[in-house]
């Protein structure tokens, strides 16, 4: 279907973010130059967005085909679908994550 995400889990309860402090990938290589977190609605990694240097987002979903993502950022409540490039928001979703 067009604008509509076809990849919305029935549990829309966002996983336990790891870590819950930062890009799983920077802060394992001593980095903390991300500048806007997604958490993948999956597994729960947390990968720094497209503007940061590093991309961890956008590559853990190359190498997981986990299609969904959501801002881990205060005060934002998206989603995104890489499978079918489509942001998005849920009415009556559980309150987004964040990490401050």
């Amino acid at each position: 279907m067009a604008g509509e995400c076809t990849h919305v889990p029935d549990d829309l309860a966002s996983p336990t973010p790891t870590p819950a402090d930062g890009c799983a990938e920077c802060v394992a290589a001593g980095r903390h130059d991300w500048l806007h977190l997604r958490v993948c609605q999956s597994c729960g990694h947390v990968g720094c967005c497209d503007s940061s240097p590093g991309r961890h987002a956008t590559a853990h979903h190359a190498g997981t085909a986990h299609p969904i993502v959501r801002s881990y950022e205060p005060g934002e409540d998206w989603w995104w679908c890489y499978a079918d490039e489509l942001a998005f928001e849920i009415d009556g979703a559980p309150a987004a994550p964040s990490h401050r």
